[in-house]
């Protein structure tokens, strides 16, 4: 049972950002500190990526574990009330972001994809990965 009105929490959950989030930031502001320069939510590439690296043929896609279903993580929880609603919702999301992936692999691109809880629980070693990826590792 929520606890919150239906009203009270239509609102709050229409004020989630969906782009420059607090683990967008952390990851960008690593990786600019591990000498990476980027672009951030390119328009003309399908999905508007988080992040691409050009120099590298890199997207990364920096995924929120519960709007994306990050499978086997506790915040990945489907919330009980309005069932349907969330599971359409989220399925329909995962299934874009393959459509994505999929035209973005097609035309070249590497793509990474790292979790919310990746970034807050060990940015180092997805740094370290990022920096793998880009030197042919």
């Amino acid at each position: 049972m929520d606890i919150w009105s239906p009203e009270k929490r239509s609102s709050c959950m229409s004020k989630i950002k969906g782009a420059n989030t607090l683990p967008e930031k952390t990851l960008r502001s690593a990786l600019h500190r591990a000498g990476f320069r980027f672009r951030i939510n390119v328009k003309n590439l399908p999905g508007k990526p988080d992040i691409v690296l050009k120099k590298y043929s890199l997207i990364i896609f920096v995924h929120g574990c519960f709007w994306h279903h990050h499978e086997g993580c506790s915040n990945a929880n489907f919330p009980k009330s309005n069932k349907v609603f969330w599971y359409d919702k989220i399925t329909k999301t995962m299934e874009r972001d393959q459509i994505k992936m999929q035209q973005l692999q097609a035309a070249g691109w590497k793509i990474c994809v790292v979790w919310e809880c990746e970034i807050e629980k060990k940015l180092p070693s997805v740094v370290e990965l990022i920096k793998s990826i880009t030197t042919g590792i």
